[in-house]
């Protein structure tokens, strides 16, 4: 994610090049300095390579289920010493006790959250990030979440609800099909399409508040001072027409896009 000032206003900048092999990574492309927190739902099946790709990997709780059952199977690599993520938090009501014991043993921080049942695990977990995360790394971290979509609809709102909670932070909400990211009204937006691995269906909308004037470019039904809201116009089922998709907006908008099927 970078910034920078156009007209008074920062400009954030957002590309999808972490879900490129690493081999395809641009050359100029900064470190990466993305958290991967697994919940408790079926791995995409671009997950060994987030996994070998972050910086550090939480398990949310049942996510480390997942991983225990799914991780190996997935990369027909029966070693499961070489998927051990860093924490596991939440409030540990989902992962089965075998699980908690074999990666405690091998060297995972167990986080429990019990006594806080007021939040979802997603959100306990992203609070620790920031909690962890060095002021001066903060501008670049992104947190890329899987298993936030698909399953129970509550579940899904909730996970969106984090993204409004923690508008300052950049988090991806991944599935096999789509992605979904808050693009918060206090920025311009830049949007950088890797056309090999997502697009080109796409759709962009306020939830929350209604957004009176809204202005894209690079789509195929662009907006212009357009307004938004649910029960009336939202832009669903639209096209990425660019290698660059610009937002403007005076409400916080999600972005979704579709992704290509990775491995």
């Amino acid at each position: 994610m970078l910034w920078r000032t156009i007209r008074s206003m920062e400009v954030m900048a957002h590309s999808s090049n972490f879900l490129l092999p690493k081999l395809h990574q641009p050359a100029k492309a900064p470190a990466n300095n993305y958290t991967l927190v697994v919940l408790n739902q079926q791995l995409p099946r671009f997950m060994p390579r987030l996994w070998a790709q972050a910086k550090m990997r939480i398990c949310a709780d049942g996510g480390a289920n997942r991983i225990f059952d799914e991780m190996s199977q997935m990369t027909n690599d029966l070693d499961r010493n070489r998927y051990i993520p860093e924490i596991i938090e939440g409030d540990m009501d989902s992962i089965r006790p075998e699980v908690k014991r074999y990666y405690s043993s091998q060297g995972s921080k167990i986080s429990d959250k019990s006594h806080n049942q007021e939040t979802t695990d997603l959100h306990k977990c992203i609070s620790s990030i920031r909690h962890r995360t060095p002021n001066h790394e903060k501008p670049n971290l992104c947190v890329l979440v899987t298993g936030a979509l698909g399953g129970r609809f509550d579940h899904e709102a909730a996970n969106i609800n984090v993204l409004y909670a923690f508008s300052d932070m950049r988090i991806v909400l991944l599935s096999d099909d789509c992605l979904i990211q808050l693009l918060p009204k206090t920025h311009h937006h830049e949007i950088y399409i890797e056309s090999s691995v997502e697009g080109p269906h796409c759709g962009i909308f306020p939830i929350g508040a209604p957004s009176t004037s809204t202005t894209t470019t690079g789509l195929k039904w662009n907006l212009s001072d357009a307004e938004m809201r649910f029960g009336s116009m939202i832009s669903t089922s639209n096209i990425v027409d660019s290698d660059k998709v610009t937002v403007q907006s005076d409400a916080d908008l999600l972005w979704t896009i579709s992704l290509r099927n990775l491995t």
